[in-house]
């Protein structure tokens, strides 16, 4: 089944809140290598301004990758997942995100196109926390064609 296109314009309900922890920010700064101390250390993080520790800015595809699966687990969107390949990822952050936030994810289709025998899927999926913007993940899969 191809993805089906007509799912262009489609917006999912919000997820349930994602808790960020200080420990969860603490992993994924290790993870990904980042030695800022305003993500392990609320001292400094609050010099700054912030009230806890902050998350790097890629933290936001853990929440993201949360609420896509509603699409790509959708029966109807046609998508076999074991042919994705993810193309391109990209934030705008209002804020950091931080511990103590409860983050909400609401997804949206943007597009569906074909190229060159594949299939290209964009989304967006707004985080929210306390009803106010946090960041906006644009992110495009594409689905391979063929056998």
């Amino acid at each position: 089944m191809p993805v089906n296109a007509s799912f262009v314009g489609r917006t999912y309900p919000p997820t349930e809140p994602y808790a960020v922890g200080s420990a969860k920010i603490r992993e994924f700064a290790e993870a990904v290598g980042s030695a800022d101390a305003a993500h392990t250390d609320a001292s400094v993080a609050r010099a700054r301004g912030y009230r806890d520790v902050i998350a790097p800015p890629t933290f936001a595809v853990l929440i993201a990758m949360q609420c896509d699966k509603q699409f790509v687990a959708d029966p109807e969107a046609g998508i076999d997942y074991s042919r994705v390949v993810h193309g391109e990822q990209k934030f705008v952050h209002h804020r950091p995100l931080m511990a103590g936030d409860e983050v909400v994810a609401v997804l949206h289709v943007d597009a569906v196109k074909a190229a060159g025998g594949h299939t290209m899927v964009q989304t967006r999926t707004e985080l929210s926390a306390d009803g106010k913007d946090v960041c906006t993940a644009t992110s495009t899969i594409v689905i391979r064609g063929g056998e």
